[in-house]
């Protein structure tokens, strides 16, 4: 607004309010353009934090989808999980241990394999002949 608007304003409300009235009014819009003022801030700062919370709602959706799509990586490795495959082995080893028959009803026993023995070979010196 520039000054003669202003002036022009002044003067349309001095005829229509008159002098007595004049300083009250001003006071009442003065307070009337305060509160939009402090309105609009409001609903600004509101708007500016919907934003931010949207943007970080954003973000953590794309850190969970990550996430999720490392779980399903990490799901497809056989051996995750260590214990199961110990408890699978150590389930055999028992099966071995109580029951020592094979399968035709026969008990085994551990054969190791024979080694051959090598007798060593003595040189004879050229001064025993």
């Amino acid at each position: 607004m520039g000054f003669t608007e202003i002036l022009l304003i002044a003067i349309v409300a001095i005829l229509f309010l008159g002098p007595d009235k004049l300083p009250d009014a001003m006071v009442s819009v003065a307070k009337f353009i305060k509160g939009a003022k402090k309105a609009i801030g409001e609903a600004k700062s509101a708007i500016d934090d919907e934003v931010k919370i949207s943007d970080l709602k954003e973000e953590a959706m794309g850190y969970k989808a990550k996430l999720d799509a490392a779980t399903d990586e990490l799901k497809g490795f056989k051996n995750i999980n260590p214990i199961e495959g110990l408890n699978s082995d150590l389930e055999s080893i028992k099966g071995t241990l109580t029951n020592p028959l094979n399968n035709s009803g026969e008990i085994t026993t551990p054969v190791e394999p024979k080694q051959d023995e090598s007798t060593p070979i003595k040189k004879k010196d050229k001064g025993d002949s």
